[in-house]
Parts: C-alpha cells; sequence; structure tokens
C-alpha cells in the first residue's frame, strides 16, 4: 500500500488517493520535475501486476498509455509519462495532467439536478470531444463515457477522463477484445465486442439523462430495450426526441457520427424514426407569479432568474411598474446605493412575485424593455451625474 507522500519513479510524490476500484488506483501527486511549480500536480494511475490483475487489465493499461501519447486536444488530460516500478511486486504507472474540478456524478451524488440548456452545453462539448476522437486516422472509441468520467473544470468546461476502456479502431477484424463498459451506458453491441463511434453516443444520452432525471439509467425501465424516462422531466419535445434517437438499441437507428448528431442539437433539426416511443403530455407550467415577496415555497423559474439591468439602472421607475415596494429604499441616501444593487441582483425575482404576470414571456418582454431604457437613459444619467460630482470635488479641493 503506497504511503502519502511517498515518492515513485524518482519523480511523483503521491498526496492523496483519489480513487481504487480494485484493479487500479488513482492518486493525486506532485511532479518534483515540473517546471512551472504551481502547476505541478498530476494523476498517477496504478496498476500492480498479479493476483486479480490479468493479463487483459494489463492490456488495456499499456493501450490507454500508448493512445492518450498520440492524442492533443484542449479538453482531454495531457499524457505525460509511462513507467514500471518493481517493488516486491510489478507495478505500472500512467501519469496525466491534472483537471481541477467536480466530476458530473459527484454533482449528482450532492443533489444536483441539470436543466435543459445545462445538458445541452454539456452534450456540445462532449459531442466536440468525440468528434476528434473519432474523427482521428484510425479513430479512437472511449467506450466508458458516464458522469464520473466528466470532469466539469474549474473553468467552466467539460474534460473526458478516463480512457481505461479506449479502443484503436486499427485493431484487425476478427481480434477479440476485452469487453468494457459500464452497466446502463454501454449499448448491447458493446458487449459483444463490436463498439463503433455511435455506442459512444448511446453512453452520452444515457448520461444525458442521468443528469436531467437524477436516476441512473440502469435503474430507469425500459421497453423493447429503449431507457423510458420521458415522463420524469419537463423538456422540449425536439431535445426528448433527440436524446431517444441517441440513445437507440440499434447502433443504426442512432445518429451515425457525433457531428451529426451535434448538427441535429444546434440546429433542431427534425429528428424521425418510426421506433421512437411517443411523447407523454408536457407538465404544465403553474404560473406562481403574484405569491408575494415573502413567499419561500414558491419556485421562481430558473430560466428568468439573473441579473435585471432595468432595475439596477432605473431603480426610481422600474418599482413603480413591477410593484416592488421594498425598492423605495433606494430614496434614502444612506442606503439607496445598497437598495439599487440589490434590486439589480434579486429584482427578477421580487418582481415575479410582486405582481401577477400572463406568463414568463411577457414577463421577459416587460424586463427587457426597462433593460433597454436602462442602457439608453439611465446609464447616460448616471454618467453625467458621476462626472458633475468629480468635477464639483476638484473645483473644491
Amino acid at each position: 500500500m503506497l504511503q502519502v507522500e511517498q515518492i515513485l519513479h524518482d519523480r511523483y510524490q503521491v498526496l492523496r488517493q483519489l480513487g481504487n476500484n480494485g484493479i487500479r488506483q488513482t492518486w493525486l501527486a506532485k511532479d518534483l520535475q515540473a517546471h512551472d511549480t504551481e502547476n505541478s500536480q498530476v494523476v498517477v494511475k496504478l496498476l500492480a501486476f498479479g493476483g486479480a490483475v490479468q493479463w487483459d487489465d494489463l492490456k488495456l493499461f499499456e493501450r490507454e498509455a500508448q493512445i492518450l501519447k498520440q492524442l492533443n486536444h484542449p479538453r482531454i488530460p495531457q499524457y505525460i509519462d509511462y513507467f514500471c516500478v518493481d517493488d516486491r511486486t510489478l507495478w505500472f504507472g500512467l501519469v496525466q495532467e491534472y483537471i481541477p474540478g467536480e466530476s458530473l456524478k459527484e454533482k449528482l451524488t450532492a443533489g444536483k439536478r441539470f436543466t435543459e440548456k445545462q445538458a445541452k452545453k454539456i452534450a456540445t462539448e462532449v459531442l466536440k470531444i468525440l468528434m476528434y476522437l473519432h474523427e482521428l486516422n484510425p479513430g479512437v472509441l472511449h467506450r466508458d463515457i458516464k458522469p464520473s468520467n466528466l470532469i466539469l473544470g474549474e473553468d467552466k468546461h467539460i474534460y473526458l477522463v478516463d480512457f481505461g476502456a479506449v479502443q484503436d479502431k486499427a485493431a484487425k477484424e476478427g481480434v477479440t477484445f476485452t469487453v468494457v463498459g459500464t452497466y446502463g451506458y454501454a449499448p448491447m453491441e458493446q458487449y459483444g465486442g463490436r463498439a463503433v463511434p455511435a455506442s459512444d453516443l448511446y453512453a452520452l444520452g444515457a448520461t444525458l439523462i442521468y443528469l436531467l432525471t437524477g436516476v441512473s439509467p440502469a435503474e430507469l425501465p425500459q421497453k423493447d430495450l429503449r431507457i423510458q424516462f420521458s415522463n420524469l422531466v419537463n423538456l422540449s419535445p425536439g431535445f426528448v426526441k433527440w436524446l431517444q434517437k441517441l440513445t437507440e438499441p440499434a447502433p443504426e437507428q442512432r445518429f451515425t457520427t457525433a457531428s451529426q448528431a451535434l448538427d441535429a442539437l444546434r440546429n433542431g433539426l427534425a429528428v424521425k424514426s418510426a421506433t421512437l416511443t411517443p411523447l407523454p403530455p408536457r407538465k404544465p407550467f403553474i404560473n406562481n407569479s403574484g405569491c408575494g415577496i415573502n413567499n419561500t415555497t414558491e419556485q421562481v423559474p430558473e430560466e428568468i432568474q439573473g441579473w435585471n439591468w432595468g432595475a439596477f439602472l432605473l431603480p426610481w421607475f422600474w418599482l413603480w411598474s413591477n410593484q416592488v415596494w421594498v425598492g423605495l429604499f433606494c430614496f434614502v441616501p444612506q442606503i439607496g446605493w445598497i437598495m439599487t444593487i440589490g434590486l439589480g441582483a434579486k429584482g427578477n425575482e421580487w418582481a415575479w412575485k410582486s405582481r401577477r404576470w400572463r406568463s414568463i414571456e411577457q414577463f421577459k418582454d416587460h424586463q427587457r424593455g426597462w433593460a433597454i431604457a436602462g442602457l439608453l437613459i439611465g446609464a447616460p444619467i448616471s454618467i453625467v451625474l458621476w462626472a458633475g460630482a468629480i468635477a464639483l470635488l476638484k473645483s473644491v479641493f
């Protein structure tokens, strides 16, 4: 068993264990030979040959190192080193760039639920990575896309990690591959050793379904081998059909390539399939506007949350039309500027709860009008007032 601060290969000082699945250990370590000491942290994967570890495990480990060495993509951790340590048992080590952040699995475990907008952003970023992998010559299949292998970095971008199940499509036909993948995410053809680019797309679709429902795809019901999830979410019909096509049991009925899937997602192209599960009626939207500013039980729609420029730039007028009477504090000289910032930050929520709106669209149109007025009228007036105040101070002092 490794000890914290132990040095491997005369270079990597282990700091803490990140994971242990019984066959592989993953450690956060410090590269003592790194030129940039501020970014010297790396990930060291270790595999001890012998015991429960078989030749197939070692072949996968070596294949991961060989393929990673050839990859160069900003959303895939860079290969750094591969070494062997003979210390009473045969240890093999693979070193990669460390990506600070959290896996999507950790987010789910913490109770995070993802919106359609967030899921589409994740899908877009992963599809771009898959386009790079699949279009290499020879193409590369990841074969184990799932929430724990997708890292949301501190820069808010998605990174694809753990290429332990990777397959190089240059392998000759007829060669027997080790069956890899995770139940619920790996499609049927992958268990038969016939993975194709659409197999990674299926795994991505199953991952997105987990993010949206909060339920692992392995635990969701199936009908004709299709994951049944549409009754658990409130998504646009087009996005539901897109996810259904992505997770079709038969690979020929899915999108053929990652670029094709991305085009359909971006452009809202019609997804045609005679075998798609009919969509259930969408959950009715409950308009809880006008529930009262102190009401903490009613939810404010996520799509209207955010900074309100109209309330920030024209607080004295905005509060009347939106009936946000707490905003009257902006007329108090001592605290007026604090209330102005508060109106900018909480204006959408307070306005939604303060008066009754016909729909979210009406609310958005109303606030958009105030934002335009604020930029055209409020901002210039504020600039003039500040310039006058500064000039007055200069003349006095």
